[in-house]
């Protein structure tokens, strides 16, 4: 497995892992790798600092962590934790409706079907469309077992 950094076109920087970095390529042409913040496809390596272990006299020193970064670990974990639930109710109450989720939307929203709650998958371009057309929706967290 090999982990890279990753920057989006909004400059958002992330971690992934992947096989190889032929994986990596056949991924990001097939758009299969996205931004979690902004969820843009539009991917590139950043660049990486070498990976270097440090000396058993340092390494001692950097296992114990600041309360600092302990504290925004355990934000991190609170929040994952959070946007877990709120993707899983959405799932235990709503009609995975899978690619047909822009048709599906805008039938119940010019009220030619009965409206109940449905999620799946959507391009940008057809998001942008259902925005357009003032039809409400919200996209679900991606997390990072989504990727795997």
């Amino acid at each position: 497995m090999i982990r890279y950094s990753l920057q989006c076109h909004n400059k958002h920087t992330f971690e992934a892992w992947f096989s190889n970095s032929g994986d990596f390529d056949k991924q990001v042409k097939r758009n299969l790798v996205s931004c979690p913040q902004c969820n843009s496809t539009r991917i590139a390596k950043a660049l990486m600092a070498p990976n270097i272990a440090p000396s058993r006299s340092k390494s001692k020193e950097m296992a114990v962590a600041s309360p600092e970064a302990t504290a925004e670990a355990q934000k991190r974990r609170e929040l994952m934790a959070l946007l877990r639930r709120l993707r899983a109710e959405v799932e235990k109450n709503a009609e995975y409706v899978g690619p047909r989720f822009a048709e599906e939307a805008r039938k119940m929203h010019y009220d030619e079907v009965e409206k109940r709650g449905i999620y799946g998958e959507a391009t940008l371009e057809e998001a942008r469309e259902l925005h357009e057309e003032g039809i409400e929706f919200y996209p679900l967290p991606r997390l990072p077992e989504d990727h795997n």
